[in-house]
Formats: C-alpha cells, structure tokens, sequence
C-alpha cells in the first residue's frame, strides 16, 4: 500500500451554481436557514439534517464530531447525545459551541454559533421514545459515550444482554445519563460558493436583541 500522499496542491473545483446577495435574504437569520434547509432536502441530499458540531473544554481544547439535527425553531437548534460524552463533559465546563452544515452538491454551508443549554427532560423522553427500540437500547448500553471498551464483541454481548432482559416490554426508561441540548443561536454565516473563489459570505449577529446582515470578505 502506498502510504504517501499525493500532491493535493492541483485538486481544486470551480463553484457556479449559485450566488448570495443582500436583496435576496430574509432580515431574519432562522427563517433563511430554513429555507436552505427545505432546499437541502428537496434536492434529497444525503442527510442534510447532518450538522459538525464544535465543542470546547475549560482549557480551550476544541472537539469537532458530526450529530444529527433534531429540531430548528425561534428557541434554537436541538441535538441530543449522552451527558457524559465528550461534548457533554465540554459543555459543562464551556457552553458555547458551533454548529457547521455543509451541503457540497449545492455548494453552500451555514455556520450557526450560540450559548448550549440542557432541553426539558420531558422533551428528552418524548424524542427518546421515538426513537428505534434499538437505538433505545443502545443508549443504555453505550456509556460513557467515547469512553473505552476492550472489544467489540464485549459492546454487542451488552446490547444482547439488555435486548434479552427487556423483551417485548412496552417501554423503555430513558437513561438519565441521555438526553437533548438546545443551541440558542447569536450568530450565524451563510456561505455560498462562487467562482475564482469570490465566495459569498453573509452574517448575521444579535446586538441588543437585533440582527446585524453583514458581508464578510471571502
């Protein structure tokens, strides 16, 4: 196997889909992202709802993983995972995270920056329990999330174990190490590529409770 990388300096596309102006945005960051979304999956992108999400600790030490979009409104954007987890353990010593979408096929990503806070835990159990009975049971057994484990029969012996001790029961508990996060957006940047690498890229950011549109250099 050839283990060096070739010369990437010449890899390169030219973006010529779309462009991004002033005019044509809505004075209201949320209802844009809204609508690029709802393009995002009319165009049946590949899990569009997919969002890098970017965590740092008290040392300032940042984390970046991808997780899955479950709820957009006024409030915020809402994603759920375990507690315990690295991005947990982040957001309670630091709880100012980003989230990143980006969409290659449409040429356009959109940064969303805010302060992090726990949803209900009402909330958590009402998504909880739409959940797969599968993943249901993997949440249980996957804990601490990104802690170690010595194999991976060990984790699927787990997951048999508990699917064998619950059964057919009619519901499982959510476990109360799991469960949502709400990011309360106070800025967001619109990215949409041009040619010659002239990109658009618009923001927005709250300044005494209104949104400031500016254009930032490419």
């Amino acid at each position: 196997m050839n283990d060096v990388i070739k010369d990437l300096s010449e890899l390169r596309l030219s973006y010529e889909q779309d462009e991004l102006h002033e005019a044509q945005i809505s004075d209201n960051p949320h209802l844009q992202f809204l609508s690029w979304f709802n393009h995002a999956l009319a165009a049946n992108l590949h899990e569009p709802y997919a969002m890098s999400l970017a965590t740092a600790n008290a040392q300032g030490r940042p984390h970046v993983r991808t997780v899955l979009l479950r709820g957009a409104t006024e409030a915020g954007y809402d994603f759920y995972t375990n507690y315990d987890s690295q991005k947990g353990l982040d957001l309670a010593e630091n709880p100012y995270a980003e989230l990143l979408f980006y969409w290659p096929s449409i040429e356009r990503q959109v940064r969303i920056g805010g302060k992090v806070v726990k949803i209900s835990e009402q909330e958590s159990t009402d998504y909880y329990h739409k959940r797969p009975r599968d993943s249901q049971i993997a949440a249980h057994i996957s804990t601490p999330q990104s802690g170690t484990i010595e194999s991976r029969e060990l984790l699927q012996q787990r997951f048999q174990d508990l699917q064998d001790q619950v059964g057919e029961q009619a519901q499982l508990a959510k476990p109360e190490f799991w469960g949502g996060y709400r990011l309360e957006a106070d800025y967001y940047e619109f990215w949409q590529g041009r040619p010659n690498r002239l990109h658009d890229r618009l923001s927005y950011e709250k300044h005494n409770g209104l949104w400031i549109l500016q254009r930032l250099m490419p």
